[in-house]
């Protein structure tokens, strides 16, 4: 058997040829291909061996010397925004988008500040509105279509945590279908376009948890290792369980079970954290049948063809989706112990992802493969042959813009790696071989059967021909006797009719010489005809005076075009010049326009000045007057004129000051100092630029050590302004933030002083404030008991009475760290006896709201409510309060399925809620 389209190659069974075919130079294969359902055909052979081709973008020539050939395929990334969740809409309400997406010029911008930002350019641009459907297409669908072709791809998420990674890739949809996530709509599209005949589809579900590879499908596989073809560098799983799919609720069934299996968290960022990487496996082999091609011979002849059979071909996609575990900084997630060591190995993994990608892009000649087994696993899709695509998922909050600038930069050195896109085909020559036995069976007897009818026909019409050509011959000899016959009588008649001719002729020559005589005659009598002349002359003279006048008349029109034709060109020529000068004018009209922009912006900056030197000359004639009250300290007076004019620097783009350009050329120490103002409305800007200025992380640590947050609390039992207690509560959140700060206000009474605050103010916006910074404290643990005795829970509790959503939206939050604190230090064993927040009488109010209207206080309820039922010394309390109806609420109601989760681990772990579930007869499964 010849070596067609490469040959045989190492390592491949006897009957079978591997052939590896390179992608087209478009990056996307559905731009040339209308549907998934290509079909294969095959040309004539040539003199370089066989050319395959297939339909789109997927062709390409399978040759001895380019069988191995690869075509470059970059690696393509989209960025994905969440939307602000909950929490940042509390806590971020005053502040600004870190992210500004521009979706139809596929870039986003990066703020800095409020008056900066980087621009980065993407695949593909996606807004918090992208439905989960224009996710896939954009993102998933052409990888899909790829490994339908034969080629293998690899779809992964990468992202911050609790920026929805999981969401992206591995939601179920199973309550709405538009929320299907890319692993389930990926097997839904290959299971639409495989024959269930001949082709087939097996996956494997993975996580590599703590350098090591687990079976998701099966828990004590818990040590797998990966292998390497030494030849041809492909990596494998051989101790990974493969289950074969028939149908999409097989497949749904097998994520679930792999979900429940893999490793997740409750950090500080995120309910339920993934501690592992998880890494979806999809194996597609596809059966092509082979394309019999007819050639005809070099002289167009039907009857000589020849009949080619081309075998099937097999082809083998592998699909990859990877879920990365999200980076995470430990001092944000608040990570301890086991969680921290989780968090560690996350954060080496993709970190050795990252320098294997920064090689890549930089065209390195090492590149560091073997730092971790995330980086082998992944070798294929960067820098191998398999098409990749990459989604970077972000968040909006400008607390974390670190992580976001992070993530950003991880996409674009992405989108410079390229791989080299190849195909893997088997031609089955088994399958050829029987059915070119059954084809020479059918040409044998086909081949009998006709050179029998061929002798048949063969003196069928030679006894034909001979009877018609005797017939012929007899005809001929009949019609040639005819013609004879009729080309004699022809000649006779012809000749009779010239010999009269003759006659006629010789009569006419002997007459001749009388009829000259007439002519002479009758020329001499033709004396009148001169008289018929003249009329004629007269006529032609006419005619000739017409034909001058016309010509007089022809000439004057063309001088009167030729005049018209000037006149023309010189209007032309006028309206040109109009043109141009009113140009000029609008030139000039606009130079004077820009010119009285100038002078109004001057005009402002002149008055504006003239309004700072009134009002120094103001703060002079006080100091003069030896008035101490009124007296600032001399480095201070731009700064005051600052915090209490700041309309005045609205007038003109050069003189616009922010918070941030006040701090840097005033200095931290001179604004503090203004908190301390005797006057009331210096002393309410000066705590807004610290509340602006504590938005900020970087500025935190300087404040606190700045002496800042003792001013804050001071203000707060000091002032009886309650505008100046809610800005003040409002930095002090901001700080809260931080754990090191949480400690320090602690230690400084600062829950006490919240405390009183909120008992005193009536305000909602002062309460939101003071909520959110009891809320923020309630996130430490180690401050459970020092937060309780300062009366923060009765506080929390004490301004329901508000009722306001913002400031119940903030006592919700801060009940659920609370619990969520418990929940885990009763994990950890540090905590035994019964809830805090039930001793001091919250769950009444938390089984009331846990089907409240605001998203926010709902979520924050039901989760408050779920981390207590976590801990069984609180069972009864919640049983007999109700809180049992409210789970089971949760486990089927919830629109969120991590809160569901949580709920059905709670209530499936607890032995006295099974008791008493059981006894009530209420199914929760």
């Amino acid at each position: 058997m010849s070596n067609t389209g490469g040959g045989y190659r190492n390592g491949v069974q006897k009957g079978t040829v591997k052939v590896d075919r390179p992608l087209s130079l478009n990056s996307n294969p559905k731009s040339t291909s209308s549907s998934f359902k290509s079909k294969t055909s095959l040309a004539a052979p040539t003199a370089s061996g066989v050319r395959r081709s297939s339909t789109g973008s997927l062709g390409g020539s399978i040759g001895a010397s380019k069988g191995d050939a690869g075509v470059p395929g970059r690696v393509r990334v989209a960025v994905r925004l969440r939307p602000r969740n909950g929490e940042e809409l509390v806590t971020d309400a005053d502040f600004a988008d870190c992210v500004e997406l521009q979706p139809e010029l596929k870039r986003l911008k990066l703020r800095r500040n409020n008056w900066d930002s980087d621009t980065y350019e993407f695949d593909e641009v996606l807004t918090e509105f992208a439905s989960q459907k224009r996710v896939y297409e954009v993102v998933a669908k052409p990888v899909v279509e790829s490994v339908l072709d034969g080629y293998n791809g690899t779809i992964m998420a990468n992202g911050q945590t609790g920026t929805g990674k999981t969401y992206t890739l591995g939601r179920l949809g199973e309550e709405d279908t538009a929320a299907r996530g890319i692993m389930v709509r990926a097997l839904e599209d290959i299971l639409a376009e495989i024959y269930p005949e001949t082709d087939s589809i097996s996956i494997s579900y993975l996580q590599l948890y703590m350098e090591t590879i687990q079976d998701l499908l099966d828990p004590a596989n818990d040590n797998i290792s990966i292998m390497e073809d030494p030849k041809t560098g492909d990596v494998s799983l051989p101790g990974a369980t493969l289950v074969e799919i028939r149908d999409q609720q097989s497949f749904l069934e097998l994520l679930r079970l792999g979900e429940a299996h893999r490793f997740a968290a409750n950090t500080k960022l995120n309910t339920e954290s993934s501690r592992s990487h998880a890494i979806l496996m999809v194996h597609v082999k596809r059966t092509v049948k082979g394309i019999d091609s007819v050639l005809s011979s070099e002289n167009g002849n039907k009857s000589h063809v020849v009949k080619i059979l081309k075998p099937s071909v097999v082809r083998k996609g592998k699909l990859l989706v990877v879920d990365l575990a999200g980076s995470e900084r430990i001092d944000k997630s608040g990570s301890e112990g086991h969680t921290l060591e989780e968090a560690k190995s996350i954060n080496l993994s993709l970190s050795a992802l990252g320098k294997c990608i920064n090689a890549l892009a930089e065209n390195s000649a090492h590149v560091p493969v073997r730092d971790s087994k995330l980086t082998r696993l992944l070798r294929d899709s960067f820098g191998g042959t398999a098409r990749t695509s990459l989604v970077v998922t972000i968040g909006p909050s400008p607390r974390h813009r670190g992580e976001t600038a992070s993530t950003i930069m991880f996409g674009q050195r992405a989108m410079k790696v390229e791989n080299m896109l190849k195909i893997k085909e088997e031609f089955d020559y088994k399958s050829l071989s029987r059915r070119l036995d059954i084809q020479l069976d059918k040409l044998i007897a086909e081949h009998e059967r006709q050179q029998k009818a061929s002798r048949d026909e063969v003196e069928r019409i030679t006894i034909e021909a001979q009877k018609r050509i005797s017939e012929a011959e007899r005809n001929y000899a009949d019609a040639s006797e005819k013609e004879r016959l009729k080309y004699q009588k022809d000649y006779l008649e012809s000749m009779k009719n010239l010999e009269e001719q003759w006659a006629i002729d010789q009569q006419k020559h002997g007459s001749g010489r009388t009829t000259v005589g007439l002519n002479d005659d009758s020329l001499s009598k033709m004396s009148s005809g001169e008289v018929v002349e003249v009329p004629a002359a007269e006529e032609f003279a006419e005619v000739k005076k017409l034909l001058q006048n016309e010509t007089l008349l022809r000439k004057a029109a063309e001088e009167e075009i030729d005049n018209l034709r000037h006149q023309l060109v010189q209007w032309k020529r006028s309206e040109a010049a109009g043109n141009s000068e009113m140009l000029n004018l609008r030139k000039l009209l606009e130079d004077e326009a820009h010119q009285k922009q100038k002078l109004e912006e001057e005009i402002a900056i002149l008055q504006s000045r003239l309004l700072q030197l009134s009002f120094d000359a103001d703060l002079t004639r006080r100091r003069l007057d030896g008035s101490g009250a009124g007296i600032v300290p001399g480095g201070l007076d731009s700064l005051i004129s600052e915090v209490k004019n700041p309309q005045l620097k609205d007038s003109g783009d050069a003189e616009k000051a922010s918070v941030a350009k006040l701090f840097e050329q005033v200095g931290l120490q001179k604004i503090l100092s203004l908190l301390e103002a005797e006057d009331a409305d210096i002393r309410i800007h000066a705590v807004k630029v610290v509340a602006n200025l504590a938005a900020e992380e970087a500025n935190q640590e300087r404040i606190v050590e700045a002496g800042g947050l003792a001013s804050l609390l001071m203000l707060l039992k000091s002032s009886e302004d309650e505008t100046i207690h809610r800005v003040a509560a409002g930095a002090i959140a901001n700080l809260a933030m931080n754990e090191t700060n949480q400690e320090l206000i602690m230690a400084q009474g600062g829950i006490c002083l919240l405390s009183m605050t909120a008992a005193n103010a009536k305000d909602p916006q002062t309460l939101r404030m003071v909520a959110g910074a009891i809320a923020n404290l309630c996130g430490n643990e180690k401050l459970q008991m020092k937060l309780r005795g300062g009366g923060g829970i009765k506080a929390l509790l004490g301004m329901i009475r508000c009722r306001h959503p913002d400031v119940l939206a903030q006592v919700a939050r801060g009940i659920a760290n609370f619990a969520k604190c418990e929940s885990r230090a009763s994990t950890q064993g540090t905590k035994t006896g019964k809830s805090l927040l039930i001793e001091d009488g919250a769950l009444p109010w938390i089984v009331q709201n846990t089907n409240n209207e605001a998203s926010p206080i709902r979520r924050h309820v039901e989760l408050a409510l779920c981390h207590l039922a976590q801990h069984e010394v609180n069972a009864k309390d919640m049983i007999s309060g109700g809180a049992l109806w409210e789970l089971v609420r949760i486990l089927r109601d919830c629109s969120r399925e991590d809160i569901r989760s949580l709920a059905r681990r709670t209530l499936t772990s607890s032995p006295t809620f099974k008791a008493e579930l059981k006894r009530l007869r209420i199914d929760y499964g």
